[in-house]
């Protein structure tokens, strides 16, 4: 299917747009950066008075995480350009508490440990979990392509690539994986007879 199927009739009325990004620094460092942005398509006022006009954020918020070629976060910094509460504004400084987590397994327990519950924000939260992705469609790819363009090989080191085993495309015991990494068809599988 390349298309949804034709909806009923409705009514738009809350857009969210999460735009993220990964950048290659001059230093050989990576930036991450997320953008997080909760619109109405009606005027809203919350429960402190605070108005917005249909079009204006209720949330905005920006991520920026820097990391090392390991995907270890070396920098973290947030801002909140627009809230639904002033207190909100608080939840960006826990953001640093990011610096030196790897992305990797563990990323999510380590957002809620740095800036779970009421230490941080539900928006940032979410945006921090989705960075996590987009570093590794960057950082390990963008090396791959320039050791391609270099004429390198492959790194490997025996074990199969952070994607594999991870969904229906990459089945260890699919079509994908037999034939672009066959030495890792059925990986993992007992030997025993």
């Amino acid at each position: 299917m390349t298309s949804l199927p034709a909806p009923a009739e409705r009514l738009l009325v809350h857009t969210r747009q999460v735009t993220t990004c990964g950048y290659l620094r001059q230093d050989g460092l990576w930036d991450i950066e997320g953008e997080l942005a909760d619109t109405k398509t009606y005027f809203y006022r919350n429960g402190d008075g605070l108005e917005r006009e249909p079009g204006d954020p209720v949330h905005h918020m920006k991520i920026r995480l820097t990391m090392d070629d390991a995907m270890t976060v070396r920098d973290a910094v947030a801002s909140m350009p627009a809230t639904p509460f002033p207190e909100c504004q608080g939840a960006a400084s826990p953001v640093s508490g990011m610096v030196g987590v790897t992305v990797g397994a563990g990323w999510r327990k380590a957002i809620d440990a740095a800036m779970g519950g009421t230490t941080g924000c539900t928006h940032l939260r979410e945006l921090l979990a989705a960075m996590a992705t987009v570093a590794f469609q960057t950082i390990p790819n963008y090396r791959m392509h320039q050791r391609r363009i270099r004429g390198d090989s492959a790194l490997t080191d025996g074990k199969p690539g952070h994607q594999m085993g991870k969904c229906l495309a990459w089945d260890f015991n699919g079509p994908v994986i037999a034939r672009v990494a066959p030495a890792f068809v059925a990986w993992g599988a007992s030997s025993a007879p």
